[in-house]
């Protein structure tokens, strides 16, 4: 499939979920004005028909982009996650589309670590048990189970960006600070990694998950792992909804094994703030809950909305797909005078020869090239000196194997 020449007034963008101004004003400013803004996800058959003739699509965490939709847009080309994760796209079905999919994995990084952090400082006082009881009327002054966090151990699981930062952000408080991770990681501060994930549940008081959902993650900490904790820690969960079994999280927090917990992820979350919340955990007086707002704010946001947004143009205007989670990943200089051709295709040998043997026969003469591989899917960029014809195209786009091409002025 082939799509039509680069203009950038033709370039159909929706948004959804609300994705932050700014991300409007960064497309705007680079020429792309024809955009449509929504508010709320778009699921299934709807979400299918709003971006039948979409080139670019961005979302944020809600609207599940499943590989029956990909299949029914015909004309999309990228796709920006205004978020952290991706589990909400099937980025092989995208990967197979020829879609490269762009997120912002470090954009909301401190709020994340701001929020754990002061529900470990919360939770270590029994703060949401003592207002708990304050807004019934009861006035409970104690100071049993309550405790600096100054001197105590932050246990972090998952020392990615957010983990290590929320080590500095404590040890700033007089923390110690230990942190388990399946890869060796260079420790900031005082930091001490442990390799024993066992070890760090019984010597930490606050625990803090900080991992990707995947197989080996799922139910992390299961029973077996919450009996393994310090007695009187609490655990906090602001990564992914199934790294903690909830049943079992509940269970120790009502026999009093936890002083408490602060989820802000959930295995099963409502899809829009219209559908009730369901969960275990509803009605423990020593349990924060927040829905899903780790990253949730200004700041995070409007970081997100720049940063999504600006590897949206860079890949339109440029080809370049450097961070994209799903696709071949090629950095790419500036073209000026020079006309880029994209090629998406299956990685089966002899496509790369049949690409230059079609440029060769039609006479156009290659200044750059570049190529990368990822899985099934290659990708390659072709700088050419010489105007093009609709026959070049056509035979770029007629070489077996071919997902989409694309020209660059």
């Amino acid at each position: 499939m082939t799509a039509t020449s680069f203009d950038k007034k033709r370039i159909k963008i929706l948004l959804l979920e609300g994705v932050h101004p700014c991300a409007v004003e960064a497309l705007k400013a680079d020429g792309y004005g024809n955009i449509t803004e929504l508010k709320h996800a778009l699921q299934g058959d709807e979400l299918a028909r709003a971006i039948a003739d979409v080139h670019m699509l961005g979302i944020r965490s809600r609207t599940q982009l499943t590989a029956e939709v990909l299949d029914k847009a015909n004309r999309l080309m990228a796709v920006g996650c205004f978020c952290i994760g991706t589990n909400q796209v099937d980025l092989d079905a995208a990967l197979t589309a020829g879609v490269p999919v762009f997120n912002a994995p470090y954009s909301n990084t401190r709020s994340v670590a701001e929020l754990v952090l002061a529900e470990a400082i919360l939770l270590m006082r029994g703060v949401p048990e003592k207002t708990s009881l304050m807004h019934e009327g009861v006035w409970q002054k104690s100071a049993a189970d309550a405790f600096e966090v100054r001197g105590k151990t932050l246990g972090v699981i998952g020392y990615g960006n957010i983990g290590s930062q929320l080590g500095v952000l404590a040890e700033g408080l007089g923390m110690n600070v230990i942190f388990h991770d399946v890869v060796r990681k260079l420790n900031l501060g005082n930091a001490r990694q442990i390799d024993d994930l066992d070890e760090l549940l019984q010597s930490a008081d606050v625990v803090s998950m900080h991992v990707p959902a995947t197989d080996a993650t799922a139910n992390l900490m299961n029973g077996a792992r919450l009996a393994r904790m310090k007695d009187r820690a609490v655990l906090i969960n602001a990564s992914r909804g199934n790294v903690v079994d909830i049943p079992a999280l509940a269970a120790r927090l009502r026999d009093g094994h936890l002083l408490g917990a602060a989820i802000d992820v959930f295995p099963h979350e409502p899809r829009s703030n219209n559908e009730p919340f369901v969960s275990e955990l509803k009605g423990l007086r020593n349990v924060i809950l927040t829905p899903h707002i780790g990253g949730s704010t200004q700041e995070a946001q409007e970081n997100i909305g720049r940063e999504v947004a600006e590897k949206l143009v860079r890949y339109s205007d440029n080809g370049s797909t450097r961070t994209a989670v799903n696709f071949p990943e090629v950095a790419l200089p500036a073209h000026p005078g020079q006309h880029r051709l994209l090629h998406i295709h299956r990685n089966t040998p002899g496509i790369l020869s049949a690409i230059n043997q079609a440029l060769s026969d039609a006479n156009v003469n290659v200044s750059g090239q570049y190529l990368q591989t990822r899985g099934d899917v290659g990708y390659v960029v072709i700088d050419i000196e010489a105007d093009y014809s609709r026959d070049v195209r056509a035979a770029l786009a007629a070489v077996p194997g071919t997902i989409r091409t694309r020209v660059l002025y």
